[in-house]
């Protein structure tokens, strides 16, 4: 028997397959969604309880197509796990408009998308879960990557306002709040157009994007965060955030909340730009 069924959303790599492989590890049916979705997964254990669809959250069409499938896959759907996203670094002067549109489109906009395809479904079932992935980002900014940290801090109100305003339908929300992590897909980390090396900010930024670099290659295993992710599913009552990172980013999200902000600036800054050597 299945414990139910879960969209994945963004489930290609990273974060999201190993959400997806924990989900269908634990005995959930999952249907996962993802732009690079073609041809199946990789046969593991668990192929038989994990579906793949192709998905772009950004076109409604595609959107359309995915809940048809999925709801002929399984006519309920119990969990929605959003961890769509991209990624694009650059100083803020040299980022354009339509970079921070594209940014919001996948990693904000596509979230409320989706989960305005899947409440009237949960609604009608009386229960439902959805979890929601931020970031530290989402929490506090760092130096040149201006357009993710915006779409986490507007995923981080949102999901506020979403929790207030849905729990009387028997929904739960959880925003799942990673710190540095192994395995995230090259494919959606880009660069601003603008961001070549004769801008004023070339030399810091390459120093901080370095310093990002390094943090992800020695984060956490992305398999862990699976694992916890489904724990804070099967919980009768869902922890509001799941925050899962490295002891100093922790620290780093409390000192946000408790230092001056000049103090904080200048912490972050000399950690970005002195190659994490602070």
């Amino acid at each position: 028997m299945n414990k139910g069924t879960a969209w994945v959303i963004g489930a290609s790599s990273g974060l999201g397959l190993a959400t997806a492989e924990a989900f269908a590890a634990d005995g959930w049916l999952v249907v996962s969604g993802a732009r690079r979705f073609g041809a199946p997964l990789p046969s593991t254990p668990a192929a038989g309880r994990l579906h793949t669809l192709p998905l772009d959250v950004t076109v409604p069409a595609s959107r359309a197509a995915f809940v048809d499938a999925a709801l002929a896959i399984s006519p309920r759907v119990d969990a929605l796990i959003y961890c769509a996203a991209v990624l694009v670094l650059g100083p803020c002067e040299h980022t354009g408009v339509q970079e921070y549109e594209r940014v919001m489109q996948t990693n904000f906009l596509g979230l409320v998308s989706m989960v305005n395809a899947a409440l009237p479904i949960m609604r009608t079932q009386g229960q439902g879960k959805l979890i929601l992935f931020s970031s530290i980002n989402g929490l506090l900014g760092i130096p040149y990557q201006s357009a993710y940290t915006a779409s986490k801090h507007a995923m981080e109100g949102y999901a506020e306002c979403l929790a207030m305003e849905t729990a009387r339908f028997g929904i739960q929300v959880c925003l799942v709040e990673p710190g540095d992590h192994r395995g995230g897909s090259q494919h959606t980390r880009l660069h601003a157009a603008c961001a070549d090396a004769d801008n004023p900010y070339a030399a810091s930024c390459q120093t901080a994007l370095g310093v990002i670099h390094r943090d992800e290659t020695g984060g956490l295993p992305p398999q862990m965060l699976g694992q916890k992710v489904v724990r804070n599913a099967n919980r009768k009552r869902m922890r509001f955030r799941l925050r899962v990172a490295k002891p100093d980013q922790h620290l780093a999200v409390l000192l946000h909340k408790l230092l001056p902000a000049r103090l904080n600036f200048r912490i972050l800054t000399d950690y970005y730009g002195k190659g994490g050597n602070t």
